[in-house]
């Protein structure tokens, strides 16, 4: 049973922030909530991950229901996806427990460092998208099927490393590759299969930070109180802010805060 005496209402307050801007802007919450934890709550770069994971298991597993009640969900790619996170996620994890990610200053450094180049390739996916799909569009124009199925397993396997060491990249920078890997595709399918991917990458990787000692029950709890009423006002409001202002604004945010980590 869940002490009230234990929730933090600071986080709580961080979480209603983060949800506003993930509803705003469609961004996942890692990107905003692990840096979060670790600059200015001081939480360990371990913590804050495997917090972080299993807070993102458990807010977008609602966002899969929505997507597959309307059939939204392009399942085969989900698998894709998923047949080179799920291998990629466990060795990553035994790496981790190698490196002693709850106390090691080994494992803390390279968490700090893969977040802020996580949070860097995120910014550059924001404001660049469409820059990017344009360059590239030309290259995989001729793809075969067994072509795509291949690049589709190893961005699952490279989302599955930077996923489960700093819990960014699923969200922004998937959603970039598979709409360039899948042009035919509705955005809406793509989406939803990044979504719905997200669940089971984000949910191994957080039993296994918690497997590690990397997850605090109280924060999460804490972040959760927070986070869901801050989603549900921003899905009011998102229409009615720029997006030409906030998306670039968010960015550089990223970016900053990036940099600040990886160096």
């Amino acid at each position: 049973m869940l002490d009230w005496h234990h929730i933090n209402w600071l986080y709580s307050l961080s979480g209603f922030f983060v949800g506003i801007l993930v509803g705003l802007t469609g961004v996942g919450g890692g990107s905003l909530m692990t840096p979060l934890l670790v600059l200015l709550f001081g939480i360990a770069p371990g913590t804050a991950v495997g917090t972080d994971l299993l807070y993102a298991a458990i807010t977008k597993s609602s966002g899969v229901l929505v997507h597959g009640f309307h059939k939204t969900i392009d399942w085969r790619i989900v698998r894709r996806l998923a047949t080179g996170s799920v291998p990629a996620t466990i060795l990553t994890i035994f790496v981790l427990s190698r490196l002693g990610v709850d106390s090691g200053h080994s494992g803390h450094s390279l968490i700090s460092t893969t977040l802020g180049v996580a949070l860097v390739l995120t910014a550059i996916s924001i404001v660049f998208r469409k820059q990017i799909l344009i360059k590239l569009a030309p290259f995989v124009d001729g793809l075969s099927d067994k072509s795509r199925l291949t690049l589709t397993i190893v961005l699952g396997f490279v989302l599955g490393v930077f996923v489960s060491i700093s819990s960014v990249g699923a969200g922004a920078i998937g959603v970039t590759v598979l709409i360039l890997l899948y042009p035919a595709l509705p955005a809406v399918r793509i989406v939803g299969a990044d979504i719905a991917h997200a669940v089971p990458l984000t949910l191994i990787a957080g039993a296994g930070h918690w497997f590690l000692g990397t997850v605090n029950w109280e924060i999460l709890f804490s972040l959760i109180i927070g986070s869901v009423p801050g989603i549900m006002i921003s899905s009011h409001l998102a229409s009615r802010v720029p997006d030409h202002i906030l998306r670039p604004l968010l960015a550089g945010t990223l970016a900053v805060v990036g940099l600040r980590l990886a160096i």
